[in-house]
C-alpha cells in the first residue's frame, strides 16, 4: 500500500514539474514551394555568382541594412571601388561585396522581412532554394524572357541528380539546369524585372511575388515600360564577384582568387580554387535563427569554430593537413606523453653566444696532411669484400670518412655488382673517422 502511494505522489510531483516548466516555443514549418517561389522571384534571374553573394548575405540581414543605407550615402561609388571602400565596416565580406551592385541594396533595403526570410530558407533549407531558382528560370525560358543576349549567356544542361529524400510541399527537381552568365565578365548587368511579368502567369495566386522597381530617390532612371527586363548601366568589376554555384551538388561556394584579392583583410588560405561557403555565426549580430535545427547547428559551429571569419573555407584544408599527417611513417604513433616528460634539465645547453672555441681548437689541431693519406691508402678490394659478404648475409655496411677541413673528395669504387660505392670526403668540425659498421641478421627460423 506504501509503495503504490509513493507511485501516486512521484507521479503527481512530474505532473507538477511538467506544467510549471516554460513551455517551449514550437518551431515555425519549413517553407513550402510557395513561399519559396514568391520570396526567389526577384533574384532568381541574377547572374549565378551575384544570386550566391545575394543567398550569402541574406544571412546577415543586419549588415544588408546598413549596407544600404551606406550605398545611398554613397552612390557615387560602385564597383571593386565601393567594396574596397568598406573593408574597415563590421559587415561579413558576402555583404560587403553587395556595395558594387547598388540596384541590389536598393531592392534588399527595402523589406527587411523578405530579406531575413531569404536567408533563413537559405541556411535551413540550401535545396529546396536551389530547386526553386531553377523552377523559376524554367518558366521565364517557357516565357520567352530568358536567353542569351548582350548582358548576359544563358545555358542549359541535363538537370541535377534526384535528391535522396523527395517532400511534397518542396518545389520539384528541376528537369534541367539552366545557368547565366555575365557576357563580359568584368561588366556586370543586374535584371530589374516585375516577376508576374516575366514568369507569366503566378501558379501561386495565394502567395503573389515580390516586385522592387528601384527606388526614385536612389535616382536609376527606371522606365517600368520600355521591356520586360530593364538592364540599367552596366558595373565594372575586377574582383568584387567572387561566388558560384554548384547546381548538381545544391550549394554556393567562393572563388579563392577573387576573394583574396579584393577582402584583403579576409584571406581563405587554400590551395583549392573553389571552397564551399560556410555561414559565420559570428557575423549574425543576435539575430534568431528562425528554427531549432539551424540554431543548434549554428551554435555548435560557433563553439567548435569560436566563430572566427577564417573559419571560411577551412574544412578542404584541414583534410589535406590530416592526410599528409596520416602518410608520415610512424605518426599516429607518436607518444605525445613521454615528450611531455622529457627532462628539460638533461639537454645540453648552447654555449651561451654561440662561443664554439673549442671546436674550432680540436679542427686548428688536425693534421690536414694526415687526412689525405687516410684517404688515399683506403684498400678498396677490402671494402668491395666488405659490402659483398653483407650483401650475401643481410647485414647492413656503411663506410664514411670525413676529414675535417680536407678537401671534399669523392671516389668510386666498383664491386662485383656492378654497382659504384661513392667514399665522400667532407669538411666538417671534427677529427676524420674512418667506419665501417656491420650489423649481423640472424636467419629467418
Amino acid at each position: 500500500m506504501h509503495s503504490i502511494l509513493r507511485g501516486v505522489a512521484a507521479l503527481f510531483a512530474a505532473v507538477l514539474l511538467l506544467l510549471a516548466a516554460p513551455a517551449r516555443a514550437a518551431d515555425p514549418p519549413k517553407f513550402n514551394a510557395e513561399r519559396l517561389d514568391q520570396m526567389l522571384a526577384p533574384v532568381a534571374l541574377f547572374p549565378d555568382a551575384l544570386l550566391s553573394q545575394v543567398l550569402m548575405a541574406s544571412t546577415y540581414p543586419k549588415d544588408v541594412a546598413e549596407a544600404a543605407d551606406w550605398a545611398f550615402a554613397n552612390r557615387s561609388l560602385k564597383g571593386d571601388d565601393a567594396v574596397k571602400a568598406v573593408q574597415d565596416k563590421p559587415w561579413d565580406p558576402s555583404v560587403q561585396s553587395l556595395v558594387a551592385f547598388p540596384q541590389v541594396l536598393a531592392m534588399l533595403g527595402e523589406k527587411p522581412e523578405w530579406v531575413q526570410d531569404l536567408g533563413d530558407a537559405f541556411l535551413a533549407q540550401p535545396e529546396d532554394v536551389m530547386d526553386s531558382v531553377q523552377l523559376l528560370r524554367a518558366k521565364a525560358k517557357d516565357a520567352g524572357n530568358l536567353s542569351s543576349n548582350e548582358q548576359q549567356i544563358v545555358t542549359f544542361e541535363a538537370g541535377a541528380p534526384a535528391r535522396q529524400t523527395i517532400v511534397a510541399t518542396a518545389p520539384p527537381p528541376p528537369t534541367q539546369i539552366i545557368t547565366i552568365a555575365p557576357a563580359n565578365p568584368q561588366v556586370i548587368f543586374v535584371p530589374i524585372y516585375n516577376p508576374v511579368h516575366v514568369f507569366g502567369p503566378w501558379w501561386h495566386p495565394l502567395f503573389p511575388p515580390f516586385f522592387f522597381p528601384p527606388p526614385v530617390r536612389w535616382g536609376f532612371g527606371w522606365n517600368p515600360v520600355s521591356t520586360v527586363i530593364w538592364w540599367g548601366v552596366g558595373i565594372g568589376v575586377t574582383y568584387a564577384l567572387w561566388g558560384g554555384v554548384d547546381w548538381r551538388r545544391r550549394n554556393v561556394n567562393i572563388n579563392v582568387n577573387q576573394w583574396n584579392n579584393i577582402n584583403v583583410n579576409n584571406r581563405i588560405n587554400s590551395n583549392n580554387r573553389n571552397v564551399n561557403w560556410n555561414h559565420n555565426p559570428g557575423n549574425r549580430r543576435g539575430v534568431p535563427y528562425r528554427d531549432a535545427n539551424t540554431r543548434d547547428r549554428m551554435q555548435d559551429r560557433l563553439g567548435d569554430r569560436g566563430g572566427r571569419q577564417e573559419y571560411r573555407g577551412r574544412e578542404d584544408q584541414r583534410a589535406q593537413a590530416r592526410a599528409a599527417l596520416s602518410d608520415r611513417v610512424g605518426a599516429e604513433n607518436l607518444d605525445r606523453e613521454a615528450l611531455r616528460n622529457i627532462d628539460r634539465s638533461q639537454i645540453p645547453q648552447r654555449t651561451p653566444g654561440g662561443d664554439r672555441t673549442p671546436a674550432g681548437d680540436r679542427a686548428a689541431a688536425i693534421d690536414r696532411g694526415q687526412a689525405r693519406d687516410r684517404v688515399g691508402n683506403i684498400d678498396r678490394s677490402q671494402v668491395c669484400s666488405n659490402i659483398d659478404r653483407s650483401r650475401r648475409i643481410g647485414q647492413a655496411t656503411s663506410i664514411e670518412v670525413r676529414p675535417v677541413t680536407a678537401p671534399a673528395t669523392s671516389t668510386a669504387v666498383k664491386c662485383r655488382t656492378g654497382q659504384a660505392t661513392s667514399i665522400g670526403a667532407r669538411p666538417v668540425t671534427a677529427p676524420a673517422i674512418s667506419t665501417v659498421t656491420r650489423r649481423r641478421t640472424e636467419p629467418a627460423m
